[in-house]
């Protein structure tokens, strides 16, 4: 049986149980298949004294050094975390603190191959052990670890340095393949590994029914269209430029509901109250899995203006819920944006993003035919594939 020691520093752990769900779904549809014996390790980042003290590391201090997740074993070694300016250092610092434990795994039952779930941190730390093992390594690459990360004076070298290292690379889109390409990474070693899919969650549901069920759940009222965008709230995902755009719809009757939390948000509520949206912009905080899909099958579209993506999970579970996008010509889009019926790519200005709202809720296209567009993607397909990439790298 094929031995993988995986690294993600973005995965549920006990105290945050709600990181990288993409990711555990991912791993979770590789290790159920039966042919891979999956070793998760996912680092945590402890500051030294006495910012260690602080509310949301102590929570970390506490999780055991294994935990589980499903039928996943998942190793939390911690490294020493440098708040704010060590970002780009990181890397060295995981490897540090991960690579006894990696020793000793592999000495028990030796691995076939090092895993990198991104290029950064992962990808460099990853490295480091792949070295140490004498082991090929991988590394997938998912967005901001290559369009940000890898473009960093610090960190690009080391994103530059672990893809030349690596036997076989994946890249979530052709577009990210592309970019990847472009800063000297070699292309002929990168695979395309599309997203996949919960479809028994991510369905379509009857708007209306959809829409009654969130009013009393989530609070928002359903007296007319509803956009919804799903995400951190940060700046590089582009709510601001949401909100711009709905000021400038010329309807009264529309609300934008932002579903995730993040440090724009006070901000952004701000300039809700400059636009006059105060009442029709409604911030959720994070929704749990399980009302997530209704308010994605509730909305009329979903509007995610990011400077910057691989290809988002999000837009694959809103197009499975029946609701059509309105994204930037970034990443994959087009690759999931193949025609009208699946939304409107739109320029990342706020007249670019209104007009094709103004389109879609003047002609909106059936649910059914949104949700075509995301038939082809599956945990089980992208399980298989992943599976098969791995065992052409320990082969090789």
């Amino acid at each position: 049986m094929l031995r993988v020691l995986s690294l993600s520093t973005l995965f549920p752990n006990p105290a945050v149980p709600s990181l990288g769900p993409f990711v555990a779904s991912q791993m979770q549809a590789a290790a159920a298949r039966g042919d891979v014996d999956l070793v998760m390790v996912n680092p945590l980042g402890i500051p030294p004294w006495p910012l260690s003290r602080h509310p949301r590391y102590a929570r970390l201090r506490e999780i055991a050094p294994v935990s589980r997740l499903g039928a996943l074993t998942v190793h939390h070694p911690r490294f020493t975390l440098i708040p704010r300016i060590g970002a780009q250092s990181n890397a060295a610092r995981i490897a540090r603190g991960l690579l006894p434990l990696a020793r000793r795994l592999h000495a028990e039952q030796p691995f076939d191959l090092v895993d990198a779930q991104f290029f950064f941190p992962d990808g460099p730390a990853a490295a480091r052990i792949a070295a140490a093992l004498g082991l090929p390594l991988t590394v997938k690459a998912r967005g901001a670890d290559i369009h940000h990360w890898g473009t960093l004076p610090k960190s690009g070298p080391q994103v530059l340095a672990a893809a030349r290292q690596a036997a076989g690379m994946l890249a979530v889109s052709e577009a990210l393949k592309g970019d990847m390409a472009a800063l000297g990474i070699p292309g002929d070693r990168i695979t395309v590994h599309y997203t996949g899919l919960d479809h028994a969650r991510f369905r379509p549901v009857a708007r209306e029914t959809a829409r009654a069920e969130i009013a009393g759940s989530l609070g928002i009222p359903v007296d007319g269209p509803l956009l919804a965008a799903t995400g951190a709230l940060i700046e590089r995902k582009g709510q601001r430029l949401a909100i711009e755009a709905l000021a400038r719809l010329g309807r009264g009757d529309v609300r934008l509901a932002l579903a995730g939390k993040g440090a724009d948000e006070g901000a952004l509520r701000a300039l809700a109250r400059e636009r006059g949206l105060e009442a029709r912009v409604h911030f959720l905080g994070q929704v749990g899995h399980d009302r997530l899909p209704l308010l994605l099958a509730a909305a009329d579209a979903m509007v995610l203006p990011s400077a910057s993506e691989g290809l988002a999970n999000a837009w694959v579970e809103a197009l499975a819920c029946g609701t059509p996008l309105v994204i930037p010509p970034i990443g994959g889009a087009r690759e999931v944006v193949a025609d009208d019926s699946a939304g409107r790519i739109a320029e990342r200005t706020p007249e670019g993003i209104a007009g094709a709202l103004g389109d879609l809720l003047a002609a909106p296209p059936d649910q059914a035919a949104v949700a075509a567009h995301a038939a082809r993607f599956s945990w089980e397909a992208n399980a298989a594939t992943l599976v098969a990439f791995w065992r052409g790298i320990a082969a090789s």
